[in-house]
């Protein structure tokens, strides 16, 4: 990931309601969630979850499958592994193999 696509990604998690809907996808996994549903489970309107469903598919942290009139939409692993790695590309000195274990650890393949 570059540095544009993780900004756009931390300023998608950067509010309180697109946090907790990333938040929730990911505990989803691989079951997922359909938009109305996280709508009532985080007590959201629906036209407001589907603009911040939006952002967060822009941004690379959500995306989604339809089944005829129904959205289900997932965290996207991969764009989170993305972002966690850019942040992490410089750390232990410049060393980035050495936190390669943790990064490993905390990018489950879900």
């Amino acid at each position: 990931m570059d540095k544009h696509r993780s900004i756009e990604a931390l300023a998608a998690l950067a509010h309180e309601t697109r946090l907790d809907v990333f938040r929730l996808l990911v505990k989803q996994g691989a079951d997922g969630m359909a938009a109305g549903d996280i709508g009532d489970r985080l007590g959201v309107r629906q036209n407001t979850m589907s603009a911040n469903l939006a952002v967060l598919s822009r941004a690379g942290l959500v995306r989604s499958k339809r089944d005829g009139r129904s959205v289900t939409y997932f965290a996207d692993f991969d764009g989170m592994r993305g972002l966690l790695g850019f942040l992490m590309e410089d750390c232990c000195g410049g060393n980035p193999q050495l936190c390669q274990p943790l990064l490993d650890e905390i990018a489950c393949a879900c």
